[in-house]
């Protein structure tokens, strides 16, 4: 269920509530990976398709105002959000998943018994076993990332719906344990059009200077508010100052902080941390099978040959 019916896309492959309840009944299970969401150490919520900060975010929360709308009203909140090109400033630390066998850039999607999605199951329980969870996260290298980004999506399947065939991430895989991060840099509204175009169609959407892709295990983001909040600024001007350009975001000042996607829900905390737990869900699916239409093409034509 849902406006875009991802997971059952993702998971299954169309969205069609016999084939669902088939899987039901015949009992066909799909691991999959969730994401906990923390704040200060405080659990906030779960995620298993989509974290979006930026422009999903944006959407999101433009849109619940206008739920009198309908359907329509992601269309206009999407249009109206692409034209406020707002972009955000933070910092962006990450966990990179060196146990996950395949890559954001390759064209492996994810399939029925997946053999990324076994191999990266088997090397992270390895590494668990030989040294410890809690050691392996101690002394795992982090990597840093500052910027000004106009979206932040981390995604634990590709998100693919009839709208965006191939979805936010082609390569992304059910079960292996990481989570994809995309980062979109600032960028002219014309390049932020293109690469948001390419979601539609079957060119490369990472191959953009202005975007970066990470397979992560873990990541955390703080906002630049948040970090000069930390920093102990006491200019009582400069807070209220920006208190009222929060308030009124009509002013020529950049918004602050963006809210972020939680699979559909919004999140008020900019700054969280994020976790991969590998298979932590069971589904009744047996994730996407090969293309049977090619195959039945190929079928048809061997057999009027024959004939």
């Amino acid at each position: 269920s849902g406006s875009t019916d991802c997971i059952c896309y993702t998971t299954v492959g169309i969205s069609d509530p016999v084939t669902s309840a088939l899987h039901i009944i015949v009992g066909d299970c799909q691991p999959l990976d969730v994401s906990s969401v923390h704040h200060n150490n405080t659990f906030l919520k779960y995620s298993v398709s989509l974290l979006g900060y930026g422009f999903y975010g944006d959407i999101l929360k433009d849109s619940e105002k206008k739920r009198w709308m309908g359907p329509m009203r992601y269309d206009y909140s999407g249009f109206k959000t692409f034209l406020s090109h707002h972009y955000y400033e933070g910092t962006i630390s990450f966990q990179p998943a060196k146990h996950t066998s395949g890559s954001p850039r390759d064209k492996d999607s994810c399939r029925t018994g997946c053999y990324i999605c076994k191999k990266s199951e088997q090397q992270l329980a390895e590494q668990h076993k030989a040294c410890g969870l809690k050691h392996e996260e101690d002394e795992e290298e982090w990597k840093v990332i500052k910027g000004k980004f106009l979206a932040i999506n981390a995604v634990n399947m590709s998100c693919a719906c009839p709208r965006s065939p191939k979805g936010l991430s082609p390569a992304a895989h059910l079960a292996d344990g990481s989570a994809d991060l995309i980062l979109v840099r600032k960028c002219s509204r014309f390049d932020f059009l293109r690469y948001l175009v390419r979601h539609t169609n079957q060119d490369d959407q990472f191959d953009f200077s202005f975007v970066d892709v990470y397979r992560v295990k873990s990541f955390q983001f703080t906002s630049k508010l948040s970090e000069d909040n930390e920093s102990n600024v006491t200019d009582i001007g400069k807070k209220r100052f920006g208190q009222f350009c929060r308030d009124h975001p009509a002013c020529c000042c950049n918004i602050a902080n963006s809210t972020w996607n939680c699979d559909g829900e919004t999140l008020d905390s900019s700054a969280i941390e994020v976790r991969v737990h590998c298979q932590l869900m069971k589904l009744f699916a047996r994730g996407i099978e090969e293309n049977c239409k090619d195959e039945a093409a190929y079928s048809q034509n061997s057999v009027e040959e024959l004939l």
